[in-house]
């Protein structure tokens, strides 16, 4: 026994010598039986280019969700049901209460999603949704004009359309009416988009260089928000009017803005700027930075590639673009402050930007294989914050101006925060359009463009 055994050694011997040391030894499972780079990672969110039935998933719950708590219709307050008699003014007349402001800023950027929802998926629910809206708005805003002529210190429904008193007010509700016209200079919304547009463009306030200003929170104050807030509604009645100067003041305001409030190193925008403030506080606060970049692209839009101002604005665009992902999390989501990694992630502000990465790409402004991946990781990201209702999690509530970090952390979230709503709702149009163009895929296991 004692000779077979020896002889069993020596004819293995020479063979064991031919494999790898560490093969010598291997164990079930190790890396030598099994390749450890192709072991599935635990991603936070779902790490794949979603298929266009993923999306609409998504954005049909959000829009099942506000179609069902934002009516529009009229009520007596007094007995609940519809008033019988508009022939005059009655404070006891009110549109019927939702979940959401038919007139805000946010529900402008929802309008517009919409119709941008209709653009590329060819449904015309979603365009339904903003026309039904925009039109029953257009017929009771003349009662209303008269229960303020009649009642001025009323607190009228309609006050944002009737005098409008900030550019929240006005340019985000502007902009959208105007895309819902389709070009028609007759359209009944037509006396309500000048209403605004006067407002934007000869009663905000302003500094001397002409760059839209509030004096708020402190005198001459500038505020990231207000390029949203202004410049999609200038560029849009610069391609419905046909008027120039729309169209040069909104990218005065770009450039202006950006001249102040860009932190070229850091490649992302301050939240507010004060004239007489020296030095400036930085706090990089990602809603105000997802309102600055959709503004330039709603800008690009419709300027001409032979304005003078073009190339500026797009140069602007893209290195914002590329300050941004250069912040995002390995969850997909933004934080709050964008270079404070113990703030907390923030839904809106992501969606925004997923909204404006692909539409750079989408518009051809921005490399798919570069903004891709991490504009796909984003809408994952933002897929998992819509619950079951419909509603958008993790969006911070309005935000003013802050001069220390402690304000930006510790603003509440919330699901009737009505920001998240319109940037969930693009964002979802605008993955629709992505994967019709692009096509992206898993390369040894990571996210990248496959075919143009």
């Amino acid at each position: 026994m004692k000779k077979m055994l020896a002889r069993f050694v020596c004819l293995t011997m020479p063979l064991m010598a031919l494999l790898p040391l560490n093969a010598q030894y291997a164990k079930p499972g190790s890396d030598v039986t099994s390749p450890l780079h192709l072991l599935k990672p635990d991603y936070p969110v779902p790490y794949e280019m979603p298929t266009r039935e993923a999306v609409l998933t998504v954005a049909d719950r959000v829009f099942a969700y506000l179609d069902a708590t934002t009516p529009y219709e009229l009520v007596d307050k007094r007995t609940g049901q519809a008033p019988n008699n508009l022939s005059k003014p009655d404070t006891n007349v009110t549109i019927k209460q939702g979940d959401f402001r038919l007139t805000s800023y946010e529900w402008g950027v929802t309008y517009s999603a919409m119709l941008r929802l209709a653009q590329t998926t060819g449904l015309d629910k979603y365009a339904d949704y903003t026309r039904k809206r925009f039109d029953f708005i257009a017929r009771v805003e003349p009662f209303f004009a008269s229960v303020d002529k009649a009642y001025p210190k009323f607190r009228n429904p309609l006050r944002q359309v009737i005098t409008p008193h900030a550019l929240d007010d006005a340019g985000a509700v502007c902009a959208a009416m105007i895309k819902s016209t389709n070009g028609d200079a007759n359209s009944k919304l037509r006396p309500l988009i000048n209403r605004y547009a006067d407002y934007i463009s000869n009663k905000e306030f302003r500094l001397p260089d002409r760059t839209l200003a509030r004096n708020r929170p402190l005198p001459n104050t500038i505020w990231l928000d207000d390029l949203y807030m202004s410049v999609p509604a200038l560029a849009q009645m610069g391609s419905y009017t046909g008027q120039q100067a729309y169209l040069d003041d909104a990218v005065r305001q770009v450039l202006q803005f950006s001249e102040r409030m860009f932190n070229a190193q850091k490649g992302v925008y301050m939240h507010g700027w004060v004239q007489d403030m020296d030095p400036h506080p930085q706090f990089h606060w990602a809603r105000a930075n997802g309102w600055a970049i959709m503004a330039m692209s709603e800008l690009l839009d419709v300027l001409p590639a032979t304005h003078p101002g073009y190339a500026k604005v797009l140069a602007q665009f893209k290195a914002h673009a590329k300050g941004l992902v250069s912040y995002q999390s390995g969850s997909g989501l933004w934080h709050q402050l964008l270079d404070r990694n113990d703030s907390y992630l923030e839904t809106s502000a992501t969606a925004i930007y997923v909204y404006c990465l692909a539409h750079g790409i989408n518009k051809g402004w921005l490399d798919a294989k570069a903004f891709g991946p991490a504009t796909i990781l984003a809408w994952n990201a933002v897929s998992t914050k819509v619950n079951d209702k419909g509603q958008v999690e993790g969006t911070c509530v309005g935000t003013g101006m802050g001069f220390e970090p402690a304000f930006y952390y510790h603003r509440p979230v919330n699901v009737f925060a009505a920001h998240g709503y319109g940037p969930v709702l693009l964002a979802a149009a605008e993955m629709v359009e992505l994967g019709k163009n692009k096509k992206f895929g898993l390369n040894d296991s990571a996210l990248m463009l496959t075919k143009q």
